[in-house]
């Protein structure tokens, strides 16, 4: 054996999956489904009985949770389909920068700089306006598939 010591560069998170698999079959409205690569809110689903020998067959139509861009999508319902994690959580906004970031107050009391606003014009406007006003305002996060936005804000009252 050599003595030198081996430097591994990973950059691999610790492998917990962004989707985990779901039979299609059990997938319902308002639950969430891969499409395209993309984290989706299932808004409607419909089962078609197919002939002899095929596959009962479901057609999901889905809003990506991010973009807000309708999507469909017909998978057999004794198949799997991603399911993404979907996570929300709620923090305090500190400050907005010039740029386009906002500075968001963790509950272990740290800071989080990496998220924009949200390109949704009237939740846009809510923030700038209330933060504007010194209020007090809360901004639930979503995240999914490596992703985050702001989605939705709360106002707990005046500083």
């Amino acid at each position: 054996m050599s003595d030198e010591e081996h430097q591994f560069e990973s950059k691999a998170d610790a492998g917990a999956s962004k989707t985990y698999p779901q039979q299609a079959g059990t997938i319902r409205k308002n639950g969430y489904i891969v499409i395209k690569g993309r984290p989706c809110k299932v808004v409607e689903v419909s089962t078609s009985k197919t002939g002899k020998h095929g596959h009962a067959k479901c057609h999901f139509v889905a809003i990506d949770i991010f973009t807000s861009k309708k999507l469909e999508d017909i998978v057999p319902s004794s198949h799997n389909c991603d399911v993404p994690h979907v996570n929300r959580t709620d923090y305090q906004l500190i400050d907005i920068s010039e740029d386009g970031f906002v500075s968001l107050l963790t509950d272990s009391g740290n800071t989080k700089d990496d998220l924009r606003l949200p390109t949704d014009e009237a939740l846009l406007a809510q923030i700038k306006d209330g933060f504007a006003e010194g209020k007090d305002l809360v901004v639930s996060v979503m995240s999914a598939m490596g992703e985050e936005q702001i989605n939705a804000l709360k106002d707990i009252g005046p500083k």
